[in-house]
Formats: structure tokens, C-alpha cells, sequence
């Protein structure tokens, strides 16, 4: 078994970007599953849509609210970027496809809003952004490493 070695340069500087862009995801999500699970309204300042898009069918799966299925993504990911600053090989793979699916969800409800209930939910897009930035890292953390060091300099 090769020794576990820390992440260096980019590398690292790229995982702790994942791992606290996570914990941002996170909140969003622990705060949008307690408001579901209390039946208190979100407040929305930017958008109106709020309420349309949280007390609609696809906001939970079975009785589970879906922000509750995110906040287990957003704590998945930051602890593969975590194990992954510190050099476990085997947390980069999954941590890519952990994003990958979150991805995947994300484009779906973003459709969801913007073509089927035609309402925004302010929250709800501060993950999608998350989501997709995450996704942009962990594709950047695939490229070659002569790449990004061209990028750097």
C-alpha cells in the first residue's frame, strides 16, 4: 500500500475550496430540511417562488424532504475533500462521483423550477450554485497537472 500524503500546492488549495464551498451547501440544506420538518415557510428576499417551489411534490421523496438527501451530500463531499486534503487516493474518485450526481439532481430541479412549476426558490439555487462550482473543481482537479500549472503561473 503507497503512503497517504498530504495534497500540495493547487491540489490542496482546491480540496479546501470543496470542502468549505460544502459546508456552505450544507447550512443551506440543514436549514431548508428544518423548515420543511417544522412546516414553517422559508422567507425568500430576492425571489417569490419560495413557497411554491418547497411545498411542491418534488420537495420530498417519500415524505423526506429532499433538502434533507442534500445536507447528506454536502457532509459526504466535505469529508472526501477532507480525507482527500490529506492525501487518501480513494476519496478523490468517490468525490467526484458523489458531485457528479449531485449534479445531475441539481439540472434536474433547475428544470423542475424553471419549466414545470415555473416559480424560484432562492435556496434552492444558492445549492444549484454550489453544486455547479463543485462540479467545475473536481473537473479541474482531473486536468493534467502540467495544465494547472500553467494556470497558476
Amino acid at each position: 500500500m503507497p503512503p497517504v500524503l498530504p495534497a500540495r500546492g493547487g491540489r490542496r488549495r482546491l480540496y479546501l475550496l470543496t470542502a468549505l464551498l460544502s459546508l456552505v451547501g450544507l447550512g443551506d440544506s440543514i436549514y431548508l430540511t428544518v423548515k420543511h420538518l417544522t412546516g414553517q415557510s422559508v422567507r425568500c428576499t430576492i425571489s417569490t417562488g419560495c413557497d411554491a417551489v418547497l411545498a411542491s411534490a418534488y420537495a420530498s421523496v417519500g415524505g423526506f424532504p429532499l433538502a434533507a438527501f442534500g445536507a447528506l451530500a454536502y457532509f459526504a463531499v466535505f469529508s472526501l475533500a477532507t480525507l482527500a486534503l490529506f492525501g487518501y487516493r480513494g476519496a478523490r474518485m468517490l468525490l467526484l462521483i458523489i458531485v457528479g450526481l449531485m449534479t445531475l439532481m441539481t439540472l434536474r430541479l433547475l428544470y423542475l423550477q424553471a419549466f414545470v412549476l415555473q416559480a424560484y426558490c432562492e435556496f434552492c439555487l444558492l445549492s444549484a450554485l454550489i453544486t455547479l462550482s463543485l462540479a467545475g473543481l473536481m473537473l479541474f482537479s482531473f486536468l493534467p497537472q502540467r495544465h494547472r500549472d500553467s494556470e497558476e503561473r
